[in-house]
C-alpha cells in the first residue's frame, strides 16, 4: 500500500527504466550525485538519483494509481449493472416491495369481487338516490351539480384553468430545452 492507502500493482509490461529506477532506490550503495562535493559539502540533497529519474518514478507512481482507480471504477460499474449482485444486496427491499405489491393486488381483487357480488345492491342504492333527487328537485333530474354553492363551482373551475395553464407552460419549456432552436438567419460561410 502506498501513502494514500491504495494497493499498488506492478505491470508486467513496465519499462526497464522503471525497474532500474526501483533497483537504484533499493540499493544501499549509491553513486555520488551531481552537485555533491567530494569533501562532504552538499549543494542539494537527492536520494541517489538525478531529477529525470525522480520525475520518471513519480510519473510511474501516478500512472499506477490512475490504473488502479480506473480498475476500481470498472469493478464498481460491473457491480452496479450486475442484477444478481444488486438482488442479493437489496434482498430485504425486494421482498418488501413484492409483499406490498401482492397485498395491494389482493386488496384490489377483493374489492372488485365484493363490488361484483354486491353490484345489484350498489345499483339499487344509486337508483334510490336518483329518485330522491328527482322527488326533491323535479327540474334537475340529470345531475346534482347545482347542489354545490356557486363559489365552490367557480373556485373549482379557476383551479382547473390554473393547473391546465401551468401544465401547458411546463410542457412548452421542457420541449424548448430538449429541442435545439434553429437559427433563422443565413449561414455565414
Amino acid at each position: 500500500m502506498n501513502e494514500w492507502g491504495h494497493l499498488e500493482q506492478r505491470n508486467e509490461g513496465q519499462p526497464k527504466s522503471a525497474e532500474r529506477g526501483d533497483q537504484i532506490l533499493r540499493s544501499t550503495e549509491r553513486a555520488p550525485v551531481a552537485g555533491h562535493k567530494p569533501d562532504g559539502e552538499h549543494e542539494h540533497i537527492t536520494k541517489g538519483t538525478d531529477d529525470r529519474e525522480q520525475v520518471e518514478r513519480t510519473a510511474d507512481r501516478i500512472r499506477d494509481e490512475l490504473l488502479l482507480t480506473l480498475e476500481e471504477l470498472d469493478r464498481r460499474r460491473h457491480r452496479t449493472l450486475d442484477v444478481h449482485y444488486q438482488a442479493a444486496r437489496h434482498r430485504d427491499l425486494i421482498v418488501g416491495a413484492a409483499i406490498t405489491a401482492a397485498v395491494l393486488t389482493g386488496v384490489g381483487v377483493g374489492i372488485a369481487m365484493w363490488r361484483a357480488r354486491h353490484r345489484e345492491q350498489i345499483l339499487a342504492r344509486h337508483r334510490l338516490r336518483a329518485l330522491k333527487r328527482a322527488w326533491e328537485h323535479p327540474d334537475r333530474l340529470a345531475s346534482s351539480a347545482e347542489e354545490r354553492p356557486l363559489g365552490v363551482q367557480m373556485g373549482r373551475k379557476l383551479v382547473m384553468i390554473f393547473v391546465t395553464a401551468l401544465a401547458t407552460n411546463i410542457a412548452k419549456n421542457s420541449v424548448q430545452t430538449l429541442v435545439p432552436q434553429r437559427r433563422s438567419g443565413p449561414a455565414n460561410r
